[in-house]
């Protein structure tokens, strides 16, 4: 990272506000045909915790595929990344794991051009290897003495196990809420909670601690991920480049390769 965006991106993290406002809404375009040619410099990418995994790959493929570009990311909660963005922090490309948060930041005039739905993710009840609490169903999750990790609801992760709990017409207490999906995730990883409801996506990339487990209220709480470059972006050239990647065969390969579904 340049110097002096690194010392610009720091202070304003450090006293960034991680909240969010639930809204509605996103627009769709078709997807582009990757760059091939290199020079296209530093693009920061903000994108939400789930896609940590895959986006990480996707930046060195693209930089491979670029020579003399640098991918930096800044992984957190999509609502605490549309804040920041809102309040002047310098990046390229936004990614939100729902159009809820993106809605934020499009709505406050800081998108160039219209958000792109690149995939879709679905939650799941993760478990400790070996489910040794016999978990078979959300329901399971309100039995006494169970401990359970949920996202907070103004975190995409939390807006949809909201939804799913509405679906299956029960309430349910958790021990804690966690600001982002890995956050929930690390807890049953730790032994702290018994399970939490994380996306299929990170079940799967932590496959050899946890299992997942599917259930069907989850296809009620289904969350779109839409991508933008940001208006007051110091490298647009590179910004729709990585876009255009994202979207590409290629990048659909690797995210479809973690979990997540085609838009």
């Amino acid at each position: 990272m340049r110097k002096g965006t690194a010392l610009k991106l720091n202070r304003f993290l450090a006293t960034a506000v991680a909240a969010g406002t639930l809204l509605a809404g996103c627009a769709t375009s078709t997807p582009a045909t990757p760059p091939r040619s290199g020079g296209l410099g530093e693009v920061t990418v903000f994108a939400a915790a789930s896609l940590t995994d895959a986006f990480k790959q996707i930046g060195k493929d693209f930089e491979a595929a670029n020579p003399g570009s640098e991918v930096t990311f800044n992984f957190a909660g999509s609502s605490a990344l549309a804040t920041q963005i809102n309040q002047g922090a310098p990046a390229d490309v936004f990614a939100s794991a729902a159009l809820a948060n993106m809605k934020t930041v499009t709505d406050a005039g800081n998108a160039d051009g219209s958000a792109v739905t690149f995939v879709k993710n679905q939650l799941v009840i993760v478990v400790p290897k070996g489910n040794p609490k016999g978990i078979k169903a959300l329901a399971d999750l309100t039995k006494p003495g169970l401990k359970v990790a949920l996202c907070a609801e103004q975190v995409p992760c939390g807006a949809a196990a909201k939804k799913a709990l509405a679906a299956a017409n029960f309430s349910l207490t958790p021990v804690t809420l966690e600001q982002d999906v890995k956050q929930a995730l690390a807890k049953v990883k730790l032994g702290e909670v018994d399970a939490a409801l994380v996306y299929r996506t990170d079940a799967k990339g932590s496959a050899a601690d946890v299992e997942g487990l599917e259930f069907p209220e989850s296809s009620q709480a289904i969350n779109e991920y839409p991508i933008v470059v940001l208006k007051a972006s110091p490298n647009k050239t590179g910004a729709q480049a990585f876009l255009a990647y994202v979207l590409s065969e290629q990048g659909i390969k690797v995210l479809t390769g973690a979990g997540f579904q085609k838009p």
